[in-house]
């Protein structure tokens, strides 16, 4: 990525990239493994692709800088949850795997405290 390009990135995009950083080594540090970040398709973005033992974990990470207008976990609307499920069609029509899978999210406060909510949907 050139300077220019970074100078102009919106603050949103760093602090996203930033939770998603911390997701994955919060994951990593409870033994799952890592498969895939950020797949993107027509129907929207998975996140993180990682593995737990042999299931297939799909995991949204949500940061909330504030409760204000809603927790990072209440963010995840059905309506998104609709998107990460069509995603995850796509995702799993491209692979040959028949492992279960299972949809978390990960929910990082602007605190600093990450919630892990297993089988979230």
């Amino acid at each position: 990525m050139l300077f220019s390009e970074l100078k102009t990135k919106a603050s949103h995009l760093i602090r996203g990239e930033s939770a998603e950083e911390q997701a994955h080594k919060f994951l990593i540090s409870k033994g799952l493994r890592p498969v895939c970040r950020n797949y993107r398709c027509k129907q929207g973005e998975l996140d993180l692709i990682m593995t737990d033992h042999q299931t297939l974990v799909i995991i949204e990470v949500r940061f909330r800088k504030t409760d204000q207008y809603g927790s990072a976990v209440e963010s995840v609307t059905r309506a998104k949850q609709s998107r990460i499920i069509a995603a995850t069609h796509i995702y799993l029509s491209s692979q040959k795997t028949d492992q279960p899978v299972r949809f978390d999210v990960i929910a990082i406060s602007g605190n600093g405290n990450v919630d892990w909510i297993q089988n979230a949907f």
